[in-house]
């Protein structure tokens, strides 16, 4: 009878111990999932619009704008993201010996993230805008519509509804690849996810950031799908 106590007494012990170590895992990572979240948003909302802009120049009738583009969009999606942080980071105090602070940490990550899905972006805009039909510009054009107004009200919806899917797949990476942002010392989720298991030894704080990283990707395919389905009028 006193084994038995005992025994219950250790297991409840455990079991605290456990329930102790998870809720410092979720508060730990909670704070590391607001900088994910923010460095993922902030990347979707610049990178999209460069994007498209970047696309422009992609396919510019003016040979030195359109060769710089290609350069530009060549390096982005031919060299590691990582060393690209590390570019952007440390590039102003290496070329041009400017003192860099800590706070500028999240803005380079900010920047380089950017930049390389700009790229990427650029390229599935430029897919989506190539494939449109001739006869879609011979007939706005018989309708009177301008070349703005055509490609405007005409071409870029349909290309939306086009570049859904690898679109997609870029943002599901991208929520991944906030995790790089450990390269130049930005606390994220992966890289408290790391420190609390090294200082627990444990796997347990790993398990559940991967956990997050799923439930962030389920709800942005969610979303994306969402969205795609809202635009099969164009069927």
């Amino acid at each position: 009878m006193m084994l038995t106590v005992h025994t219950a007494a250790l297991l409840a012990a455990q079991s605290s111990t456990f329930s102790q170590k998870l809720t410092a895992v979720f508060t730990q990572l909670s704070v590391g999932l607001l900088t994910t979240l923010e460095i993922f948003v902030l990347t979707l909302a610049l990178s999209l619009p460069l994007g498209l802009l970047v696309s422009f120049g992609r396919m510019s009738k003016i040979g030195i704008l359109r060769w710089v583009v290609k350069i530009y969009i060549s390096i982005m999606r031919g060299t590691p993201l990582m060393l690209q942080l590390m570019v952007v980071y440390f590039g102003p105090y290496y070329i041009f010996h400017i003192n860099i602070s800590s706070e500028y940490r999240f803005v380079a990550v900010v920047i380089g993230f950017v930049l390389n899905y700009a790229a990427y972006f650029a390229e599935i805009y430029r897919g989506g805008i190539e494939s449109m039909p001739a006869g879609q510009y011979e007939a706005a054009q018989v309708l009177g519509f301008s070349r703005q107004q055509t490609f405007m009200r005409i071409i870029l919806p349909q290309v939306f509804k086009r570049i859904m899917p690898p679109v997609t797949n870029e943002v599901i990476t991208l929520v991944k690849d906030t995790s790089l942002a450990m390269v130049i010392s930005v606390s994220e989720m992966f890289t408290n996810a790391q420190a609390l298991a090294s200082a627990q030894v444990s796997v347990i704080p790993l398990v559940v950031a991967g956990i997050f990283y799923y439930i962030m990707n389920y709800v942005v395919a969610w979303g994306m799908e969402l969205i795609e389905k809202r635009m099969n009028y164009y069927r």
